[in-house]
């Protein structure tokens, strides 16, 4: 049965201890052509050679240049490409060559979403997710902003050539949260909408970033997609709007909806848990869920069944399911693998659960390792798993666990 070996692990830098919740992305990973990519603090990039020990490669192109916080989080990598995509002041996004690093073209995403009205990095403009599409890199991004009870999400999504040049732009007043590519086509999922754009995913021409089609759970409030995942002949996505797992046609037809953690009624508590994640292994949608919520209180006691689970999705049919342990912040899969970071359980705060997971799409759970930080961010290559692991201190303990640094396991 594969497994995880031959680990190797390098240092990225100084990053301060994320708290309790770890609730903004401050790290990125990729994996192409046989090198790891991972991203931090100041927009820092390292390239790694997964066969070294001690990891072995170059950094750059981070910029220290003032206090302002940034961080490289959104890595999308091929044999010719390295894009990276920034949360901070200018929400910037870059393509580099993942070869030496050379940086080939830069591009400010707030001169699209605008700059923040706050110091807080909440409110900066952040690159939420990158794709690369033939010769094409897809950027989306986005800007919070708040004034009493309104909230606003100013959004972008970029076509970029391979010079720099802006070959379209898909503008929107909602949130989004994470774009795939495929077939000649850009699907993007949007977290929270508005009266301005009530459609939880689009799908746009990669050459024109003309719309070609859009859908929605139709549920009622903001809360509409989590995650998408292009397969060969339709989009996996995992609702935010009615906590259910779905595979779509390209036009938005339904073939599947599943129940992933939609509302029921726990110990008296009504609870429910958003899906956050989705991955398409061999033909099978691996869903994965996050933290239980309660209709009726912000700290519930009771716990959803299907929180932090991975819920694999064959044709329609529940096929497997896995305790992840805590929140994970993103999913990975190659081949017929999947892999998955888990955090930490912000309300039960135990480091325990730190850890990054193998799952194979018909056979379930293969392997785990644990980490003494929270395992941040996840990328899977042909023969390689690359983890980030951030160091965290829970408020109410008051110790660091782990450090900012990368992790690397043969897949064997």
């Amino acid at each position: 049965m594969p497994e995880l070996v031959d680990p190797a692990r390098r240092s990225l830098g100084d990053l301060s201890p994320a708290g309790s919740r770890h609730n903004r992305a401050r790290s990125g990973a990729a994996i192409a052509d046989d090198r790891l990519f991972a991203g931090g603090a100041d927009g820092r990039v390292a390239a790694h050679r997964p066969d070294a020990t001690p990891l072995e490669g170059w950094a750059g192109p981070g910029d220290q240049s003032t206090a302002d916080e940034r961080y490289a989080v959104s890595l999308a990598a091929t044999a010719d490409t390295l894009v990276v995509g920034e949360r901070g002041p200018d929400g910037r996004v870059a393509a580099l060559s993942p070869a030496t690093g050379e940086v080939r073209w830069r591009y400010a995403t707030a001169a699209d979403v605008g700059t923040a009205t706050r110091e807080s990095l909440l409110f900066q403009p952040y690159v939420v997710d990158a794709a690369v599409i033939d010769d094409t890199a897809v950027v989306a991004a986005r800007r919070y902003d708040r004034d009493g009870d309104d909230r606003t999400w100013p959004s972008v999504v970029l076509g970029v050539d391979p010079d720099g040049g802006v070959q379209w732009r898909y503008a929107a007043h909602a949130s989004p949260i994470a774009v795939d590519v495929g077939d000649g086509r850009v699907v993007v999922a949007y977290n929270r909408c508005t009266a301005d754009h009530v459609y939880g995913l689009v799908v746009l021409d990669a050459d024109s970033g003309a719309l070609l089609a859009n859908w929605d759970p139709g549920t009622e409030g903001d809360r509409r997609v989590g995650d998408v995942a292009v397969v060969d002949d339709g989009i996996a996505v995992a609702s935010h709007g009615d906590k259910h797992g779905y595979l779509l046609d390209f036009d938005g037809g339904e073939r599947w909806r599943v129940d992933l953690a939609s509302e029921r009624s726990v110990d008296g508590d009504t609870v429910y848990a958003y899906p956050n994640h989705v991955a398409v292994a061999d033909g099978t949608a691996v869903f994965v869920t996050g933290n239980t919520y309660a209709a009726s209180t912000r700290d519930p006691d009771a716990r959803h069944p299907r929180e932090h689970t991975a819920v694999a999705v064959d044709g329609g049919d529940v096929a497997w399911t896995h305790d992840v342990g805590g929140f994970a912040r993103g999913v990975a899969a190659n081949g017929s693998f999947v892999a998955v970071p888990s955090a930490q359980h912000f309300r039960e705060r135990s480091a325990d659960t730190h850890a990054v997971h193998l799952l194979d799409a018909t056979r379930g759970h293969l392997d785990s390792r644990s980490l003494p930080g929270v395992a941040a961010a996840v990328a899977l290559g042909d023969d390689a798993l690359a983890v980030v692991e951030e160091p965290v201190e829970y408020h109410d303990e008051g110790v660091t666990h782990g450090t900012h640094r990368l992790h690397a396991w043969r897949v064997r």
